[in-house]
């Protein structure tokens, strides 16, 4: 597999940017890939709104079967979503879809893109979307792109013409990029951008259309198609031994927190585009027809051409290394193009060509992960020439600091190691993803660095700049600073090599709520990226809060240890919200940074510095029961913050359920998806039915509709049909409609009011049909739409009591949103009132 996907990636064109990927293995077959892309002059776009949304199957037909130069400009990171792998959400999810896109394009052989929009939630129409995401600044963003990347053929993956009938993220983006087509050529339309791009008209703009968007295959099939051309993109490559469409699926499938993961397709598979703007091609299976991509597309390409084309006809797969002086001399060449846009990018792709014939190992590797400003750390230079080929390395520099090799010859598999204390100024940035470093808005994140918009990925600090000669041709050649490092069970492992903070400091819970007017001890967790490190720490908060100590003073020994310290927090006598953060002073530094981590094995590991902060809730709030069963679904921190308001929550294995196991808890709640993704379930379903029947009771969070199978008849007691319908707008207006019921009165008195403060939405995959045996409690919707009684039913069941919600409990309680504790109190609670006497919580 690791063969393949270097293979699938033409990973010589990302030399510079591997951003610490385990080096790839570049075989004859993949250069030959590579000088075949080398040799095909045009740039192709796929924009649409979200991670996922591209379409693999067109973007690797593209890029591996035309050997176009393919980017996906994704607006949004995906901030918005769910994780089905784990605890990210929010911005830290965006990091990780961020990630896994990276994945896919090196799987498919595209390049990615993004812009400022945040993806701030489901929207139903363009025309929030726009305003949310600020319209100027991210149709900007689209012009920059297309400026910078001078692509010949845009591809939408939504139609820009039939706003609310999908998600208004969807639309905006293809309205965005149908305006920008036009406006990326107009000097008058962000004139700013023409000091660092030039203006740029692209030749076509099509929307990547399907049957589906006709609304039947039928429809479809009797639709006039005089705009639409057609390629079927289930085309085999032999020297793959793959499909295009087993590309695709490798390709999506790395988009793991959305549970992307599929088997493979394969066979024909019918793709078909629809021309918006430009002329039509004449041959209907070529988007770049009647467009030149030869190298006479510049001027003086010519003879770089006859040399090129005569490399890839003759091309000598037993020993590429025949091919050098050639490709020396159109390296030569290309650096004498006075067209800047495409000698910038045939050189970056011939000098990886150059470097992968030759068989050079250039690396600069540190055995530590991260070090902080002003500090030096130990950099190992390597370089290794597994060749026959005269290469004499002149120089090597870790950014400006000069190593101590020069004009050293690279013999056949004398491997040079060097070792180099490197020196990390003072003024060095701390490591983080640059959309993070700044508070933007609800839509759009802030970007003071113009040059950064746009990149995937914040540029690494530090990098080894390789000079060669080869041959007598000067080649640099620039490499990341990277961390490597093994493991028993895993074997060579390389992360990013990081700059972080001399220590930072963290609350274990986002969100503390306090019940009464009873003080609570705060740990503050402080974790040294550094040795021998101390100073004070301080507890910032906000007014009618109180805390004990002022200051208190920290020392830890060692790198990577970590020291709890305790403040006691007295909150006010009535309900108030506040904002706590710690503040380390080290040798006169303030820091008030938290560090976070996200490992998983199919994309590198990343640091993200985020403000360290919590949320302080004094709430008025009452329940009754204390034990708590929860099956965790696709992830959620639901468990955590019942928790906080006094209950006793044990996460129960799927796989352990029966009737017997489940007595002990007053009730028993299911996490979000959990149908979807919990395969035991099918087997558990009739033991939790039994306990609601018994007299428990079982709260159902939201799950996507029909995607849990036939295995399920029913997910609940009584006929219950999960639709789409869903209340986007968070500040919707709510109205209790079932105002007798005690779910609304006990233990906590429920109100609107109770629906304040609501974050992203109210609601998903709302019930539009349920059994006589439910009750509605509320009733809401967005704007022109009609009213939904889905958002949260109840039916008793034999002596106990099924719930089903699809309010967004996951994303209010661990905000602190206070209303939603009481309700979600209160469906705990429910049928209590007969057996119990209210119980206030404890401090």
């Amino acid at each position: 597999m690791r063969y393949l996907l270097g293979f699938i990636a033409c990973s010589l064109f990302a030399l510079g940017t591997l951003n610490a990927q385990t080096p790839k293995i570049n075989s004859s077959t993949d250069i030959y890939h590579a000088i075949e892309k080398l040799n095909f002059l045009g740039t192709a776009l796929y924009i649409a709104a979200h991670p996922d949304d591209e379409n693999t199957r067109l973007i690797a037909y593209l890029a591996n079967n035309v050997k176009v130069r393919t980017a996906y400009l994704s607006l949004t990171r995906g901030d918005g979503g769910q994780n089905l792998i784990g605890p990210e959400l929010r911005e830290l999810l965006g990091v990780l879809r961020t990630q896994e896109l990276l994945a896919a394009r090196r799987v498919d052989g595209g390049q990615q893109f993004f812009s400022r929009a945040n993806d701030f939630g489901y929207s139903k129409q363009p025309t929030e979307t726009l305003e949310i995401w600020d319209k100027e600044a991210i149709l900007g963003d689209v012009v920059r792109t297309i400026r910078k990347l001078k692509p010949d053929v845009i591809i939408n993956r939504f139609d820009h013409r039939t706003p609310g009938t999908t998600h208004g993220h969807h639309t905006a983006s293809a309205m965005l990029s149908y305006e920008a087509f036009d406006l990326a050529n107009d000097e008058s339309a962000y004139p700013e951008q023409l000091e660092a791009t030039k203006t740029w008209q692209p030749k076509r703009l099509f929307f990547n259309t399907s049957w589906w968007f006709y609304g039947s295959q039928e429809k479809f099939k009797a639709a006039d198609k005089t705009n639409l051309l057609h390629m079927d993109v289930g085309t085999y490559y032999p020297m793959l031994g793959m499909s295009n469409n087993e590309i695709a699926s490798l390709a999506s499938s790395q988009h793991l927190c959305q549970g992307f993961g599929r088997l493979s397709t394969r066979g024909t598979e019918d793709e078909y585009i629809e021309l918006l703007k430009g002329d039509l091609p004449k041959n209907k299976s070529n988007l770049f027809d009647g467009i030149d991509t030869t190298w006479k597309r510049v001027d003086g390409g010519k003879a770089i051409g006859d040399i090129l084309y005569k490399v890839q006809e003759n091309f000598n797969f037993k020993d590429p290394t025949i091919h050098i002086p050639a490709l020396l001399k159109a390296y030569n060449l290309i650096q004498g193009l006075s067209n800047d846009h495409w000698k910038n990018i045939k050189t970056e792709e011939l000098t990886s060509i150059i470097f992968a014939i030759s068989g050079l190992h250039l690396e600069a590797s540190t055995e530590t992960a991260y070090t902080n400003p002003g500090e030096e750390v130990e950099v190992q230079v390597q370089a290794l020439n597994r060749s026959n080929l005269n290469i004499k390395l002149k120089s090597v520099f870790l950014n400006t600091q000069k190593v101590a090799i020069e004009n050293e010859p690279l013999t056949n598999n004398n491997l040079i190691t060097k070792k180099v204390d490197l020196a990390i100024p003072a003024s060095t940035n701390y490591t983080s993803p640059y959309w993070l470093m700044e508070k933007g808005t609800l839509g759009t994140y802030k970007v003071t660095n113009e040059d950064l918009i746009g990149k995937p990925e914040t540029p690494r600090a530090f990098n080894a700049k390789f000079l060669l000669d080869i041959n007598g041709t000067a080649i640099p050649i620039t490499t990341p600073v990277v961390y490597k490092y093994a493991k028993p069970d895993k074997g060579e492992i390389y992360q990013p090599f990081e700059v972080v903070p001399e220590a930072t400091a963290s609350f274990t819970d986002k969100v503390l709520i306090f019940a009464d007017a009873n003080k609570k001890k705060i740990p503050v967790t402080i974790k040294a990226h550094q040795d021998n490190i101390s100073g004070s720490i301080e507890l910032k908060y906000g007014k009618d809060w109180k805390v004990d100590a002022y200051k208190q003073n920290f020392s830890i020994a060692k790198k990577g240890d970590e020291q709890t310290v305790y403040f006691t927090l007295s909150p006010p006598s009535t309900e108030s919200e506040s904002i706590i953060s710690p503040i380390l002073s080290i040798n006169g530094k303030e820091i008030t940074k938290e560090l976070a981590t996200i490992a998983y094995d199919h994309v590198p590991t990343q640091t993200v510095l985020l403000p360290s902060e919590a949320k302080v809730v004094r709430l008025n709030i009452q329940k009754a029961g204390e034990n708590i069963g929860y099956i965790m679904g696709a992830g959620d921190e639901v468990p955590t913050s019942l928790e906080q308001i006094g209950y006793n929550v044990q996460l129960i294995d799927p796989a352990t359920i029966t009737t017997e196991s489940l007595k002990k808890y007053d009730a028993v709640v299911l996490g979000i998806r959990a149908y979807n993704v919990v395969d035991e379930l099918k087997f558990k379903q009739r033991f939790i039915l039994d306990y609601a029947k018994n007299g428990g009771t079982v709260i159902v969070q939201y799950n996507t509709a029909s995607r849990w199978g036939a295995q399920f008849e029913n997910i609940a007691p009584y006929d219950i049909e999960i639709s789409r319908d869903r209340v986007t707008n968070e500040n919707s207006e709510v109205n209790i409609i079932a105002k007798d019921h005690s779910l609304v009165h006990f233990p906590n008195e429920i109100d609107e009011n109770d629906f304040n403060g609501w974050v992203q939405e109210r609601g998903l995959y709302f019930p539009d049909k349920w059994s006589q045996e439910f009750t509605p409690i509320l009733e809401m919707h967005d704007e022109g739409e009609d009213a939904s009684k889905g958002s949260l039913l109840i039916a008793p069941y034999g002596k106990g009591n099924y719930i089903y919600t699809g309010l967004s409990f996951f994303r209010e309680l661990p905000v602190g949103v206070p209303g939603a504790y009481k309700l979600f109190s209160n469906m705990l609670s429910i049928g209590k009132d007969k057996v119990e006497t209210n119980v206030k919580i404890k401090g």
